[in-house]
C-alpha cells in the first residue's frame, strides 16, 4: 500500500495489524526512520492532526517540512494546481501528509506522486487517518470492535471524521449506530446506503439522551461553522446538542464519550472528569496510529 487515502482501502486484518504495531510503540523512541523527511502539506489550519504526525516522525528520528497555511503560499497564491505542487514536494520529501478544503484532493495527489501520499482531511470527504484512531480508542476503552452500539452525535453531514469512522464500522459485526442530528445535519445518503448494502443496522433519532443510555460509545462532533453555509444556520444550529454532565451520568457502565476535538461548547467542561470521558486519552492514541502508519509506509520503502 503506497498511499493512505481513504478508509475503505483496508480491511479488518489490516485493521488488526496497525492497532498492534501501535500498540507495540507506546512509550517508545528509535531512530529507525532516520534519514527519511515528512512533508506537511496543510491547506487548512490544524493542530492535532499535523502536531502528532509530526511528533511521530520526530520520535523515529525522521525529519519534518512543516507549512500550516500552504493555501497563502507563493505557490498558490499564483495559481499553482495540487497536482503540480505534488510533484515538486515529492523532490523534497519521502511521504507527504496532505490536508486540502477539497473533496477528492488526496486522490488527485496520488495520482501524479511519486512518494507516499496520506489524507490528512480532504474537505467533506474522508479523514481516514482519524477513523483509525476513533477505532482504536474503542478498541482500546471498551475493549472490543464488534457487538456494540454507537451513537455519532452532531454535525454528520459535514463531519468528515464521523462519515469515515461511519464507513469503517461497515466492516464489523453487530454494530448498531444511532443517528442523533437536526435534519439540516443529518448524514448523508452515501453513507446510509452504504450501511444498507452491508446490512449494517442503523436508526436517525433526535433523542440525544435516550441514544445515551443505549450506547456503548457516544462520538460527539462539533457543529463547525466553516462548513456551515449561513451564519443564522449555524446560530441556529450550535447548541442544538450539548451533552452535559447529567447526561453523561446517565451513560452505561464502560460506555465511553470521544471526539475528534477541537470542541466548541458541545461538551461542558463538567463532563471532563466523568469516567466515560475519554477524548484527551484519545487525541493522545492518534500519535501512535499515526506512528504506525508511518513505520508501515516507509520501512516498506528502504
Amino acid at each position: 500500500m503506497q498511499h493512505i487515502l481513504e478508509t475503505q482501502q483496508f480491511d479488518r486484518k489490516a485493521l488488526q495489524d496497525l492497532f498492534d504495531v501501535a500498540t507495540s510503540l507506546e512509550g517508545k523512541r528509535d531512530e529507525s526512520l532516520r534519514g527519511k523527511i515528512l512533508a506537511s502539506l496543510f491547506y487548512e489550519p490544524s493542530t492535532r492532526t499535523r502536531f502528532s504526525f509530526e511528533s511521530a516522525m520526530y520520535r523515529f528520528g525522521g525529519h519534518v517540512l512543516s507549512m500550516e497555511n500552504a493555501s497563502e503560499s507563493s505557490s498558490a497564491s499564483k495559481g499553482e494546481t495540487i497536482e503540480d505542487t505534488i510533484r515538486i514536494v515529492g523532490n523534497y520529501a519521502d511521504v507527504i501528509v496532505l490536508r486540502h478544503p477539497e473533496a477528492g484532493a488526496a486522490e488527485r495527489a496520488a495520482s501524479v506522486s511519486k512518494v507516499s501520499i496520506i489524507n490528512a482531511g480532504d474537505g467533506t470527504g474522508q479523514h481516514p487517518t482519524q477513523a483509525f484512531l476513533d477505532l482504536y480508542t474503542i478498541q482500546r476503552e471498551i475493549g472490543r470492535t464488534d457487538n456494540f452500539i454507537i451513537a455519532f452525535v452532531g454535525n454528520l453531514r459535514y463531519y468528515r471524521s464521523a462519515r469515515s469512522l461511519a464507513y469503517l464500522l461497515g466492516k464489523y459485526d453487530n454494530v448498531t449506530m444511532l443517528f442523533v442530528s437536526a435534519p439540516e445535519l443529518s448524514m448523508g445518503e452515501d453513507i446510509k446506503e452504504y450501511l444498507r448494502e452491508h446490512k449494517v443496522k442503523f436508526e436517525e433519532t433526535p433523542d440525544l439522551e435516550g441514544a445515551m443510555k443505549r450506547a456503548d460509545v457516544v462520538y460527539q462532533t462539533r457543529v463547525a461553522k466553516e462548513w456551515i453555509p449561513s451564519d443564522d444556520e449555524y446560530q441556529k444550529l450550535k447548541d442544538r446538542y450539548v451533552i452535559k454532565r447529567g447526561m453523561a451520568d446517565l451513560m452505561k457502565s464502560g460506555a465511553i464519550l470521544i471526539h475528534p476535538l477541537p470542541r466548541a461548547g458541545e461538551i461542558e467542561v463538567a463532563v471532563d472528569d466523568s469516567p466515560h470521558a475519554v477524548y484527551f486519552r484519545q487525541a493522545g492514541y492518534g500519535v501512535l496510529i499515526r506512528m504506525a502508519l508511518l513505520k508501515l509506509l516507509l520501512t516498506n520503502h528502504k
